[in-house]
């Protein structure tokens, strides 16, 4: 807590020198938050409440202002979500899951990690990339009991996620929230073939890269293969992969094909929200309710926290001093503009919800774009891909904070990794998009 203290009065001092007192102050509370959240000096619920006795106590945000963002209708989705996580470990599919997933692929911890990846990926591109997390993740944690074997397939899974939802245009909210803008600004859209062909490279290279670097080791782990030998499904496992099977279905029948199909309409927080208390109904559902204390509340409050940082950032005009700083960069070279957005939003985003980030970012983006007479569309193009290509903290994606909520990944443990795989992912984005994106977009 000490240390916290340390980093967030120097970060105050030394963003006193370019910003005024309440956005130094501000930038003061987020080291602060990201601090205690890292080395867990605190718990990980108390830290996430903190904006709410924090921001109005230094005059950022009043009570209400701050405490509204922790009831944000996507916290609803992640309800749903946990209600029928915790249906399908308490009917025990995901062992009938494991088997037959340990028979497509090989049966080493690589090959599994792999598979994982690949499996969560793919689903990503087709649904929710916070849906896929909430399905796959129970299934990780049956695999094994070695603890850091564990780990890595829980975050197999989330960096799949993340990695598959940016390959089409509904496999994550920032992918939306680009072409609402772009159709806002009079820019044109980027249809929903093409953007595939765009972003099936870099999903292609990153599904190599980091399974294949949260493999290293783990031949010294140990690896459970001998899991229970069942054929057939017991009733219960089989109505609830009817119910599963259903979501899966009105989740693709909803989703919009632009401009080909416009979906039903339906609000996909609604839809997951409606399954999970489903899960309630009798002989429908499986759950009662004293089976709610397994839900993880410490992740809602999680993105509470997350919320309430980048409404700060827009209350207070934090974005928009950011946004004038970042205008005088614009004699830079492309290339250097590039990194730069890929490096401001990938590491933004770890503090901060990627939804919420993508929504202050892209105008300022925009700006940037056109005051360096660089093409629009490929620097938004680039700022919202990486603001999914965030690794290192729970914050910053729902795949992250629904891999946090099992229990098998430290904040640490993520940090560390995670760094890597951002500073990989901002090296791959780079790359495609100067020799591929920058002639096809």
């Amino acid at each position: 807590m000490l240390l916290a203290l340390i980093l967030a009065l120097a970060t105050f001092l030394v963003a006193g020198y370019a910003f005024n007192t309440q956005h130094a102050t501000l930038l003061g509370l987020i080291v602060f938050l990201v601090a205690l959240w890292t080395n867990e000096a605190l718990p990980l619920g108390v830290v996430s409440l903190l904006p709410i006795l924090l921001f109005p106590t230094f005059d950022i945000m009043s009570t209400n202002a701050t405490s509204v963002n922790y009831s944000k209708s996507i916290i609803f989705l992640f309800l749903g979500g946990f209600m029928i996580a915790i249906a399908t470990q308490k009917t025990n599919l995901h062992k009938y899951v494991s088997n037959k997933l340990l028979t497509l692929f090989p049966n080493t911890p690589r090959g599994i990690l792999f598979s994982l990846s690949i499996t969560s990926a793919f689903l990503s591109s087709l649904i929710s990339n916070t849906t896929t997390a909430l399905l796959l993740i129970p299934i990780a944690m049956f695999l094994t009991d070695d603890l850091k074997l564990k780990m890595r397939l829980v975050l197999a899974i989330a960096y799949g996620a993340s990695i598959g939802g940016i390959v089409t245009p509904i496999g994550t909210p920032p992918n939306l929230i680009l072409l609402g803008f772009m159709e806002q600004n009079a820019i044109e859209a980027i249809p929903f073939v093409k953007w595939i062909f765009l972003t099936g490279p870099l999903a292609l290279v990153m599904l190599l890269i980091i399974p294949f670097f949260l493999s290293l080791g783990v031949q010294d782990l140990k690896f459970d293969t001998k899991l229970e030998d069942r054929t057939h499904l017991s009733g219960e496992q089989r109505r609830l992969l009817y119910i599963l099977g259903s979501l899966v279905v009105l989740l693709l029948v909803n989703s919009k094909i632009e401009p080909y199909y416009s979906g039903l309409g339906l609000n996909e927080k609604g839809i997951l929200l409606a399954y999970g208390l489903l899960m309630f109904v009798p002989k429908i559902g499986f759950l009662e309710w004293e089976d709610t204390k397994k839900i993880p509340y410490e992740i809602i409050f999680l993105f509470g926290a997350g919320f309430s940082i980048a409404s700060a950032f827009s209350s207070t005009g934090l974005a928009n001093e950011i946004a004038n700083y970042l205008l005088a960069l614009t004699s830079l070279p492309t290339i250097l503009l590039i990194v730069l957005v890929a490096s401001l939003i990938t590491f933004t985003t770890e503090v901060t919800s990627n939804t919420a980030l993508t929504s202050i970012a892209l105008p300022i983006i925009f700006s940037l774009s056109q005051a360096a007479n660089i093409d629009s569309t490929l620097l938004l193009f680039v700022a919202t891909i990486c603001a999914s290509y965030a690794f290192m903290l729970p914050i910053d994606t729902p795949p992250n904070a629904i891999a946090m909520s099992s229990g098998a990944v430290r904040v640490k443990d993520m940090a560390k990794i995670g760094f890597v795989f951002n500073i990989i992912g901002i090296l791959a984005i780079t790359t495609i998009a100067l020799v591929y994106w920058q002639y096809y977009l």
